[in-house]
């Protein structure tokens, strides 16, 4: 796989037809896309656990809502931290403890001290857990349509109001996919 064809750094927004429950409505920010696998985090997915009962260094840094979100269903007893740096902190400024995965984004080392990164931060999310794709699993996936591949923006990782995710980037593409923005949550109703 080239670097031109890596998702990484895009949304993977769940399509109504996905039935799995682990990714219902579920928008995925792709860490790392290559010939290896994907893995990504669920950003719309908070849990009702604050920050600062898991990590207690980073609550003050962690954006609002305050709480740890599931990543996914792979690996829920560790944690990921995914940052965005204003400016995309560009050559030598990079921040220690801090890794570019695309753009503004990139994920934290949450075993650094917080306060290396505490001025250079705009937003942190927290997530325990991630989800992961074998070699070929998710392009699988795309083709069988469960996904709709969309660019990210630094915004999405701190939404404060993660339940509106779906929606919102969806009816901000510029195409068809905005309709589906009103896809009921449940169409047997209608």
């Amino acid at each position: 796989m080239t670097e031109v064809s890596s998702l990484t750094g895009r949304l993977l927004v769940a399509t109504p037809a996905l039935a799995d429950p682990n990714f219902d409505r579920a928008v995925v920010l792709l860490l790392d896309h290559d010939e290896e696998g994907s893995l990504g985090v669920v950003l719309n997915r908070p849990t009702p656990v604050d920050v600062g009962d898991i990590l207690e260094g980073w609550a003050d840094l962690a954006g609002e809502p305050g709480v740890v979100f599931q990543g996914g269903p792979v690996s829920l007893d560790s944690a990921l931290g995914v940052a965005v740096i204003p400016g995309g902190a560009g050559g030598d400024r990079t921040p220690l403890g801090w890794r570019r995965v695309y753009g503004a984004i990139g994920l934290v080392d949450l075993e650094a001290p917080p306060e290396l990164l505490a001025s250079a931060l705009g937003s942190l999310r927290i997530f325990a857990g991630y989800a992961g794709w074998g070699p070929g699993q998710l392009e699988d996936e795309l083709v069988e349509g469960a996904w709709y591949v969309v660019e990210s923006e630094p915004g999405d990782v701190s939404s404060p109001a993660p339940e509106r995710l779906w929606r919102e980037v969806l009816r901000r593409q510029r195409n068809e996919l905005a309709m589906v923005a009103t896809y009921p949550d449940d169409p047997s109703l209608n």
